[in-house]
């Protein structure tokens, strides 16, 4: 059985930087403010860590099991969310309802109930890291509260700058961010990807620079990683147990120079498709990595 080095650190004040903008959790409900609808998580995530939460939330039950700020529990869940539940929307009556581009062939159904905004944050070839920073701004522009968005800007700029200078040690090699799906195939995240916006706001590089498909990551065979024998390689997420097993005992595995010299690291599950929060969480857990802390 292979043994990849790393473990989920806790949430605690990983995200302090996002959190403390917020000043805490603001009720669903804060007179004078917006009653927001979420149906994309990335608009979701950015804001809470505005101080804006959604009263109303898309598969609500998956975006908790790996949120960065839990939502209150008295948000309510819309269903899926390329077909939320119209009727309880409706119900929720928002202000103003948070979507992507992913969702455009509902927007005229959910401008019948409410304003809609929406960003395409994640576009094929299009780097998504610079799009969801730029978010922060926007967002908090339009729900009338330009300050949060300025001050999540500069605390979220400063921690990827405390975490570029941790990982400097480590910047000689370039890293090969990667899931798992089996034993013999993975999908490397590519430029255009929020990990590797992520990665090279601290100072890091991909090694990866070809072109990807659906999902900002390009599906490979295992051998492609013997391309890469002076590299990191980054696991992101899950890895099944019987692709764990058959990795242990792959002679193609343990015979590539990073596995040899222990150049693996293990991350845990992490969104690809979020936002700001989830990129700096994604950066606290490949530096801890890298340091042997994970």
């Amino acid at each position: 059985m292979v043994t990849l080095p790393g473990k989920a650190l806790t949430r605690r004040a990983l995200l302090a930087a996002a959190c403390a903008v917020a000043g805490g959790a603001r009720p669903i409900f804060a007179a004078g403010g917006m009653r927001l609808a979420a149906v994309d998580w990335a608009m979701a995530e950015t804001a809470m860590a505005l101080g804006h939460p959604p009263a109303a939330l898309a598969e609500l039950i998956g975006f908790r099991d790996a949120a960065v700020m839990q939502p209150s529990p008295d948000t309510i869940d819309l269903g899926l969310r390329g077909a939320p539940n119209l009727e309880a929307l409706s119900l929720v009556a928002p202000d103003l309802i948070l979507s992507s581009s992913y969702y455009s062939a509902i927007q005229p159904r959910l401008e019948r109930i409410a304003p809609v905004f929406t960003r395409a944050l994640y576009v094929a070839d299009e780097p998504a890291f610079p799009k969801v920073m730029a978010l922060l701004g926007e967002l908090a522009d339009r729900l009338g509260d330009p300050a949060a968005g300025a001050r999540l800007q500069a605390a979220a700029r400063s921690e990827f700058a405390m975490l570029a200078g941790r990982a400097a040690p480590f910047a000689r090699r370039d890293c090969l961010l990667f899931e798992l799906g089996d034993s013999r195939h993975l999908r490397v995240f590519g430029t255009d990807s929020l990990f590797s916006g992520a990665l090279e706001a601290i100072g890091l590089r991909n090694a990866w620079a070809g072109r990807t498909r659906f999902a900002f990551a390009a599906p490979i065979p295992l051998e492609r990683l013997a391309d890469y024998p002076e590299a990191r390689l980054i696991v992101v997420g899950h890895i099944p147990p019987q692709a764990e097993r058959g990795l242990g005992s792959a002679a193609l595995w343990n015979s590539l120079p990073p596995v040899r010299a222990g150049r693996v690291h293990r991350l845990p599950e992490l969104r690809p498709f979020a936002g700001i929060p989830s990129a700096l969480r994604f950066g606290h857990e490949l530096v801890a990595a890298l340091e042997g802390r994970g």
